[in-house]
């Protein structure tokens, strides 16, 4: 099994609003190394597979904590066309390692920012108001 570690920086993300990729280059292997451990809530890794190429990934991703723990939502600051996302809307799911622990996610979906502004806690809604979309899954 091919595994990769990608990050969703792209030079189109920058024009789109996303975070300034030297941002992201600068956190990326703090986040990698970080993601999905006990000890840290908001960071995960979510296991994928390219749509056309079955390749697998492992992306670091941050977790939007929601109002129903049924639900696990990530922002998509660069929109609902980042790669990673339109994988696992194709296969129906993905995996994610969060707090520690592996969590099976399905019927993933694109909600925009008013949406999941909606959904979120409280202290969150704030930071997804400047996202143009979220995606949402329920847990298996």
């Amino acid at each position: 099994m091919n595994e990769n570690t990608t990050t969703s920086a792209r030079s189109s993300a920058d024009a789109a609003g996303g975070p300034p990729r030297r941002l992201v280059n600068a956190t990326a292997p703090v986040a990698r190394a970080l993601a999905g451990r006990r000890w840290m809530p908001v960071w995960g890794v979510i296991r994928h597979r390219g749509r056309k190429s079955g390749t697998a990934y492992e992306t670091p991703i941050a977790v939007v904590p929601t109002k129903d723990a049924a639900i696990v939502m990530i922002g998509l600051p660069w929109g609902a066309k980042t790669n990673w996302a339109r994988n696992v809307i194709a296969a129906g799911g993905a995996s994610l390692r969060w707090k520690g622990r592996d969590v099976e996610l399905v019927q993933p979906r694109i909600v925009d920012a008013a949406e999941a502004e909606r959904l979120a806690k409280g202290p969150f809604r704030p930071v997804l108001k400047r996202f143009p979309a979220a995606i949402v899954f329920v847990r298996a």
